[in-house]
């Protein structure tokens, strides 16, 4: 590939999954400070017709994972916090049926067994249809609010035993950031991920804030064949404010320079960036697409044969979210996909990775 420039048949690509898969958003790729390519297709509000700009923020759901890994791992930097330290005894949980030897560590890398505020192993769909219907989810504001959802539950395996993704652990770690820090969780990752990051248009949004530049989220109604008939708001669909286990809003840019600035040591010390960014435990036993699949803390990778890391990253989906931000050691390129429609980026960000990796 040319230092420069990336395939030219990625505006094709991009088409494609607005035509096919409703993608409706901005896809951006950088090296360093150059932009190889920015595209821009869909709608941030529909009813109106107001288009997507570059400066369009985005709810981003999982992919805020990473910012969480970041706000504990610098607690253990600072000497505030040890990895190993059982979460039980640090918020005060032994009326609950976590495993007192689930640890710090276990929860960054989703080994730590526990239930799930909302279990994401069966059908995604129906599983969030239920829960919708049988708790109020309007009410789920701060991270505490996630608890009774999933603190007296059984658990799913015993510590440490193997990884399972899992949002629930990340309620915990920001829950553990807020408790040491002694303030409010957006607050704490605004003043040492975002600001530190030069992420100017990114925050923790309620659904309902007017803030400016915010896109709406939209949900697909398709028909018997799959084919999207038309659209519905978010509003009733998902969670009303972020949490730590998702739910930031930011430009596409913004994901970028949280990348690049967390590879440049603005956030963390070399060490530390180089132990968040190691795939430590294995996210399935069976190859995708040829890659061996690892998470790290608060970040996925995937690997060749050799144990080489091809691309490591998150994706972030909820309904009317869709999101990715990946990184190519490689190459020495960043990709970041923001949509506001539902499941639209995925197949997207693999038609990138193949064009990127032919």
């Amino acid at each position: 590939m040319p230092e420069s420039s990336v395939p030219a048949d990625i505006p094709a690509a991009v088409a494609r999954a607005a035509e096919t898969d409703g993608f409706s958003g901005v896809v951006l790729i950088r090296r360093g400070e150059d932009t190889l390519h920015a595209c821009v297709t869909g709608l941030a509000q529909r009813a109106w017709q107001v288009p997507h700009t570059l400066d369009t923020r985005f709810r981003v759901a999982s992919v805020s994972k990473m910012f969480t890994a970041v706000g504990v791992l610098q607690l253990v930097e600072r000497g505030r916090l040890d990895l190993d330290a059982p979460i039980v005894e640090l918020l005060d949980l032994a009326d609950t049926t976590i495993s007192a030897q689930v640890t710090v560590r276990q929860l960054l890398t989703m080994t730590g067994g526990i239930a799930d505020w909302f279990d994401e192993t069966g059908d995604w769909e129906a599983t969030w249809a239920e829960l919708l219907r049988t708790h109020p989810v309007y009410l789920l504001r701060r991270n505490a609010d996630y608890l009774p959802l999933f603190a007296d539950k059984p658990a799913r395996f015993p510590p440490g035993e193997r990884h399972e993704y899992n949002g629930a652990s990340y309620i915990l770690l920001g829950m553990l950031i807020e408790q040491l820090t002694m303030a409010p969780f957006a607050e704490h990752l605004r003043e040492h991920v975002f600001d530190p990051a030069a992420m100017t248009d990114t925050d923790l949004l309620p659904l309902e804030a007017d803030a400016p530049r915010v896109a709406d989220g939209y949900v697909p109604a398709r028909d018997g064949t799959g084919t999207i008939t038309g659209w519905t708001r978010n509003i009733y669909a998902t969670t009303p404010e972020p949490a730590a286990d998702g739910g930031a809003t930011a430009t596409a840019a913004d994901l970028i320079a949280f990348t690049q600035a967390l590879r440049a040591g603005a956030l963390l010390p070399d060490q530390a960036v180089a132990e968040m960014l190691a795939p430590r435990v294995a996210e399935r036993e069976e190859k995708v697409r040829g890659y061996l699949w690892h998470y790290g803390y608060g970040v996925m990778s995937i690997l060749d044969d050799d144990g080489t890391v091809i691309r490591w990253g998150h994706t972030g989906e909820e309904d009317g979210v869709s999101t990715r931000l990946y990184h190519y050691p490689s190459l020495n390129i960043d990709v970041a996909i923001c949509a506001n429609t539902s499941w639209s980026a995925g197949k997207l960000a693999w038609n990138i990775h193949d064009l990127l990796l032919p």
